[in-house]
């Protein structure tokens, strides 16, 4: 390596550093601090007690409903993915039709990710209570008698709640993407795909999404995250959990136990099972996807 390599390459770790060191102490150290106190049992007015495994023994044996919590954490973030992103990728090819008040339409979508969650959240509960909610309403007006109870219902509870994920900031920056990638899709492709005779459906699956498929495979990574990431912001203000356990999630059931139960230590056990399912979870998609997304040449 001559001098002048060397230089640069020492200048470009020396730019990076700053962002290590933060990532080391601000990210791997609450990480590692985590892992450690899963281990023990602690209740934040005493001094931790090493129990070893113990919290996740007991975890795994199902005590604590965790093992109905894990199931309703994959059902809601699988509908929540499937969700988002189909939704922001609807609303994306929308905004890239040649037709008066795609601006407006753009900004309508978007506004659910400058709204702070916590009024949106308040908006959904006037929408959606049963007893005084607008939807239920208006069903009963076009003669529906005994319209569903959307947030106290334990059948459809866990379905509404992921629906909802498309409320979320990151819903309205996927769109964005996806707009910007179907943007950059050379017109040749549509104009020779037409000239073929090829229907619209068939114009989106051989062309349309081959050539966006590594943004669509970026989306689901950050919407398969940020949906494990940020079921607590959307189901407790909404149902706290419930009812019952119905909409208990892990992100719910660990700040339940850390901070109502004082059980620490078994809550930092369920924040390391949350940091290995987004962990496997994305090697999945990783894993699934490296056959399907086009990588342009």
């Amino acid at each position: 390596m001559n001098r002048m390599s060397y230089r640069s390459t020492l200048a470009a770790y020396l730019f990076l550093s700053p962002w290590v060191i933060g990532l080391l102490i601000f990210v791997g150290g609450p990480i590692v601090t985590i892992f450690i106190l899963s281990l023990t049992k602690w209740d934040l007015l005493g001094s931790p007690t090493w129990i070893g495994l113990r919290n996740y023994i007991n975890m795994f044996q199902g005590k604590g409903d965790f093992w109905l919590v894990f199931a309703n954490t994959l059902i809601y973030t699988v509908i929540g993915v499937l969700v988002s992103v189909v939704w922001a990728l609807f609303t994306a090819l929308l905004l890239n039709q040649k037709v008066p008040g795609t601006g407006l339409a753009g900004a309508l979508f978007f506004a659910p990710a400058v709204v702070p969650y916590i009024a949106t959240a308040f908006a959904l509960q006037l929408i959606l209570r049963g007893d005084l909610g607008i939807l239920n309403y208006w069903l009963r007006v076009i003669g529906v008698r005994n319209p569903p109870s959307w947030l106290m219902d334990p059948q459809v509870i866990i379905w509404v709640l992921p629906a909802l994920t498309i409320y979320t900031f990151y819903t309205g920056q996927m769109m964005l993407i996806f707009d910007a990638a179907l943007k950059e899709v050379p017109k040749e492709l549509y104009e020779i795909a037409q000239l073929d005779g090829a229907s619209s459906l068939t114009i989106f699956t051989k062309v349309t999404l081959p050539m966006i498929s590594p943004i669509l495979l970026f989306n689901v990574i950050v919407s398969f995250i940020n949906t494990l990431n940020m079921s607590f912001t959307v189901i407790y203000p909404l149902t706290a959990g419930g009812p019952g356990k119905t909409s208990t999630v892990l992100s719910v059931d660990l700040y339940e136990n850390a901070f109502k139960g004082f059980r620490i230590g078994y809550a930092c056990a369920e924040a390391v099972v949350l940091f290995v399912l987004c962990v496997l979870g994305t090697a999945c998609i990783f894993w699934l996807s490296r056959r399907r997304v086009y990588y342009e040449a």
